[in-house]
């Protein structure tokens, strides 16, 4: 049977198996430690190690990355890294590259995973299987991970060297303490520790009722805070700092397989909007027994965002439940009392962007936080970035400089570059406002390092794991950041996709980012060939897909060369494009969001004459499904057919985390919960209607779709239900991921006259 994209596709679990990933780089620049499958179809994710040569050893037949930048005079740390390794110092002469641990290898797959971490890998959307994720010691020399719920330990420096086997079972999130002596993990509902050979086995922290876990992340943490740890070493390897999560008063929902009904249904404790959340604290536990409470206001600041050991402190960051107040706090390990930091507010809301907080050697906090209208970079109070660089993550941060990843609020890129901490917004990442891909953002005193549709950076003392992706391919690079040098490259082991994406990008009235996809071939070519048009988008917080990616693109490419002109807009509340931007969707999650759909659409068919706005269909999934339901029962003069999969239809059914963020209260602001549904709307489809949902899903659960499907039922509105049987919020089943894309497809050609 001849190979299709739908199947390819699933096969490949969108193309992320064979990737490398996980990255690690040892304090001592010598070994890079991964995870990757052997192939583009193999779901085992096998732990594997790069040993690197020292500095200025050759590295053969590697070549460079076009996009990174020898460094400027005022970039820091120029030349070899002191006490940087020499040759015979036992470094391998050229990049080696082994496998450490095979899952298959050690033993059958065949054993359930701990229900933890089943829910774990559901908040991080981990599709693979084998050894999704690892551990180690300060200096990178131990690894410990767990398969199917068994812990092993490996050394990382020794190539003949074979994952051993530690006693425990049931375990999960298994974390080696900084210096390698011990090993803390969960099992069950509680916290233990074991020297690293696996004797001295304990409990530290735990308790018998079945509404009290320690050391796991809460599920609005997970779901919607990133955090997905619950328990954090002292750099000492002394004592742990552990949560106790409380779920007695959220909740109870019960997820059943309908499909099964001899099967009890599971029950889930859920925080939607207006509801009670767990109750998070915190307890500082020595591996001698001790145990300190830590105190802080919980009551106004219930939300513990991350928590920080540095060598010389504990800090915890903290927000209040309307997300508009958060805290960085410094805790006493001695007593567990905390003292302010900083505090920081919004009439709107805060957010924590990814590696902040943290510290420069001389004190100075390292910070992104919104300035005019950029999320800018601070060192302390100094802003570091210039005007329309909207800062998006800190990769790094050393002891007099960051490295950051940024994009120009008018490109569809992003760059990695490094800050020096002599550096002040005169001389900082400055971006050109360029409307082409080629518009990439630029710096002046900043060493550029990638850039992308989207730029991973992970550093060690010298040398950096840069992983970017652009339209062409995703390459991952080893280089030596402070002198330019590429060291290696990691290879991946993904399939190349049998589509190859075309997206032409555009800013409509010089404001909404739009992608358009083309068929290949001459109907994509010739201007007088009227296409059916079939809108894309996610469209909400948090993800950004006008971008110059090649996996962005995939399915929509796709999806064109079925015969339809694809478009896909990022409107007001995507990231990238500065605060108010983002801001926009504040108490109206409906509005704003719909309006720059439609704005985008028109603006690309005044380019692209194909786009037949007679024939004007919507596709989309989580926030993508609420859009396209949204779309057709607000605007069916536009709209004329739209698949809505796992729709989020009332968001007082959704979550805490994500949904007072934006709308608040339910309780005090009704007003915007309503304006911002789809049940009260459901008496206005006009047009067909496709819903998709999963019931095992416990993050957008079927209950959306089943009350929407019963408003528009009571309402006389014909439309279709799909109910996928045993799928989550994701659809990682092969054959129910390529079958659901091939009936969306044939519903959209019927309904729009392909």
């Amino acid at each position: 049977m001849a190979d299709t994209f739908p199947r390819q596709y699933a096969r490949t679990r969108r193309f992320t198996l064979g990737e490398p990933r996980g990255f690690r780089v040892s304090p001592d620049d010598c070994r890079v430690v991964f995870l990757r499958s052997r192939g583009g179809s193999d779901p085992v994710t096998c732990l594997w190690v790069l040993d690197l040569p020292a500095p200025n050893a050759p590295a053969p037949g590697v070549p460079g990355p076009s996009t990174s930048a020898a460094p400027d005079p005022g970039a820091p740390g120029e030349g070899p890294a002191e006490g940087a390794a020499t040759p015979g110092s036992g470094r391998a002469p050229h990049p080696t590259e082994r496998l450490v641990a095979d899952p298959l290898a050690l033993f059958t797959l065949d054993a359930a995973l701990p229900e933890a971490e089943k829910a774990q890998r559901e908040r991080l959307r981990e599709s693979a299987e084998g050894i999704t994720s690892f551990a180690a010691d300060k200096e990178l020399t131990l690894a410990c991970f767990t398969v199917q719920g068994r812990l092993f330990i490996t050394d990382l420096r020794d190539p003949g060297a074979a994952p051993r086997s530690i006693p425990p079972n049931g375990v999960f999130d298994p974390r080696l303490s900084p210096d390698g002596s011990f090993i803390a993990y969960l099992a069950g509902r509680s916290v233990r520790v074991c020297a690293a050979d696996g004797s001295d086995d304990r409990q530290l922290a735990g308790e018998d009722d079945e509404q009290i876990t320690w050391g796991q992340a809460d599920f609005v943490a997970a779901e919607e805070l990133d955090r997905y740890r619950g328990y954090w070493w002292s750099p000492d390897s002394t004592r742990l700092l552990a949560a106790r999560v409380d779920t007695t008063a959220v909740q109870q929902w019960h997820i059943s397989d309908p499909a099964h009904p001899e099967r009890t249904p599971a029950v889930h404790r859920y925080p939607a909007a207006g509801t009670p959340n767990a109750i998070v604290t915190l307890a500082i536990l020595g591996l001698d027994g001790s145990r300190t409470p830590v105190a802080w206001d919980s009551t106004a600041l219930p939300y513990l965002v991350d928590a920080y050991w540095t060598d010389t402190a504990l800090h915890l960051l903290l927000m209040n439940r309307a997300q508009t107040a958060q805290q960085l706090v410094r805790v006493d390990p001695a007593t567990g009392a905390s003292t302010t930091v900083s505090e920081t507010h919004s009439d709107v809301w805060v957010e924590k962007a990814p590696g902040t907080p943290a510290w420069l050697a001389d004190g100075r906090l390292v910070g992104v936080a919104p300035s005019d209208d950029d999320f800018a970079l601070f060192f302390g109070a100094e802003r570091m970035t210039t005007a329309a660089v909207q800062v998006r993550r800190v990769a790094h941060v050393g002891d007099d400089y960051a490295i950051i990843c940024v994009n120009d609020a008018t490109t569809w890129e992003q760059s990695a570059v490094v800050v020096p901490a002599s550096q002040s917004a005169a001389g900082a990442p400055s971006a050109a406002r360029a409307h082409s891909v080629e518009g990439a953002p630029t710096v002046t005193r900043a060493q550029k390092l990638a850039t992308g549709g989207g730029v991973d950076v992970v550093v060690g003392r010298d040398v950096a794991v840069v992983r970017s992706s652009t339209m062409q391919r995703t390459s991952t690079n080893v280089v030596r950041w402070r002198t330019g040098e590429v060291v290696a490259e990691i290879a991946s082991h993904a399939e190349t996709p049998l589509v190859d994406p075309k997206p032409s990008f555009m800013l409509v009235h010089d404001r909404i980012p739009v992608a358009v996809l083309l068929p290949a071939g001459a109907a994509g070519r010739d201007p007088s060939t009227k296409l059916p048009v079939l809108m894309n988008p996610y469209g909400g917080p948090h993800a950004q897909m006008v971008m110059a990616t090649r996996g962005a693109h995939l399915t929509s490419q796709w999806l064109a060369d079925q015969g339809f002109a694809v478009v896909v807009v990022d409107g007001r509340g995507t990231p990238g494009r500065g605060v108010s931007w983002e801001h926009a969707v504040h108490n109206d999650l409906a509005g704003p969001v719909l309006d720059d759909q439609v704005e985008g659409l028109l603006g690309a068919a005044e380019r692209y004459p194909q786009l037949d706005l007679t024939r004007v269909g919507i596709r989309g999934w989580s926030f993508g499904g609420y859009l396209a339901a949204l779309a057709v029962l607000r605007r069916p003069d536009i709209f004329h057919a739209a698949i809505a999969g796992a729709p989020v239809t009332e968001w007082r059914l959704y979550d805490t985390g994500y949904t007072e963020r934006y709308l608040g209260d339910p309780s005090t602001n009704g007003v915007a919960y309503d304006s911002s549904s789809l049940l009260v709307d459901a008496y206005r489809l006009e047009r067909p209607l496709m819903l998709v949902h999963g019931l095992a899903d416990d993050n957008v659960v079927v209950a959306h779709t089943l009350q929407f499907s019963s408003a528009l039922l009571a309402a006389g509105k014909p439309h279709e239900v799909l109910p996928l049987s045993g799928v989550t919020h994701m659809t990682p089943q092969e054959v129910v991921a390529e079958n659901l894309l091939l009936l969306q497809v044939e519903f959209l050609k019927r309904q729009l006259r392909v």
